[in-house]
């Protein structure tokens, strides 16, 4: 994937690492388009960067193409369990929630949690209670249900799981990170895990560092993948170290993703962002759908596909 260096403000956002069946494509595409025109809007209007990747991680948890929000894979009880994490670069702040049940945007609860109380990470039904304390709204659990995903659930109750690569790599999770006019940075993950997980299973996308990370003095990260592989590497957090260490975002997006093929066998990508407005997307997956929005509004959104031995 090329990369360009860019003034501010920029938004890349994600739509996940994995399979995307071919007429599937065009709506991976359009979402994260769409995400990153909402991005952009907010942070053209004099926004943060927290507003920006809030604003974009919203419109994929809304759209069914997605595992985030309304759209989520169930978990081997039918249930939607959701997690996400957002990322201040500015300060280090953070906010992340897990297995959410009764909210729609968890990338706004994992935010509310971060500027309205002493904690960085609530989970279940505690999170649940906290959106509802502040006013956030709360939705019945079958309304993050989508057709598809409760007909993949059936199958895999009925022993019928689908055939690979759907059940070994699937793609959905959505992430932003985003650069404001003040220069600071932001990153934010939302997901609903993996199809048919055991009920209470998290996986790196909320967790500091794994899913998400946001640092000024170096760049901003999300990612997605096998979380039981991210997790190992710390694979956001890497890599905005590597940055640091003067490597540019696109080499050090490639170099942490070799790293997590040589030291855990897993798959997933991730997109990267510093503070010169120079981004980074790399995978070892089939696909990764991805769009970027630059200073001028110009977006450029499509689908990643495995870079050629």
């Amino acid at each position: 994937m090329s990369t360009s260096k860019g003034t501010l403000p920029t938004i890349v956002v994600h739509g996940g690492a994995g399979e995307i069946p071919e007429a599937d494509r065009p709506a991976h595409v359009e979402g994260c388009r769409r995400a990153a025109q909402a991005g952009w809007e907010a942070l053209a209007a004099g926004g943060s960067a927290l507003d920006g990747v809030e604003a974009a991680v919203r419109v994929m948890e809304d759209d069914p193409t997605f595992d985030a929000g309304h759209g989520s894979f169930l978990n081997a009880v039918g249930e939607v369990e959701l997690d996400a994490i957002v990322m201040n670069g500015h300060d280090l702040s953070l906010g992340a929630v897990a297995a959410v049940q009764r909210v729609r945007h968890p990338v706004s609860l994992a935010r509310l949690v971060m500027q309205k109380s002493n904690h960085s990470f609530l989970v279940g039904p505690a999170a649940d209670d906290f959106a509802r304390q502040h006013g956030m709204p709360i939705c019945p659990p079958w309304e993050l249900l989508s057709e598809r995903e409760l007909e993949r659930w059936k199958k895999f109750q009925a022993g019928e799981a689908p055939p690979p690569p759907d059940y070994f790599t699937p793609c959905g999770t959505v992430g932003a990170v985003a650069l404001d006019e003040q220069g600071n940075l932001a990153a934010a993950t939302s997901t609903g895990g993996t199809p048919n997980k055991l009920p209470g299973r998290v996986g790196d996308s909320p967790l500091v560092g794994c899913g998400a990370y946001a640092d000024n003095r170096s760049a901003a990260a999300s990612a997605t993948g096998e979380g039981e592989a991210l997790m190992k590497i710390v694979i956001s957090k890497t890599t905005c170290d590597l940055v640091l260490q003067g490597l540019r975002p696109q080499v050090a997006a490639e170099a942490v993703v070799e790293l997590l093929g040589e030291r855990t066998g897993g798959h997933g990508g991730l997109i990267l962002l510093d503070r010169q407005g120079r981004f980074g997307i790399a995978h070892n997956t089939s696909y990764i759908a991805y769009a970027v929005a630059a200073a001028d509004g110009s977006i450029q959104a499509g689908i990643c596909y495995p870079a050629k031995k």
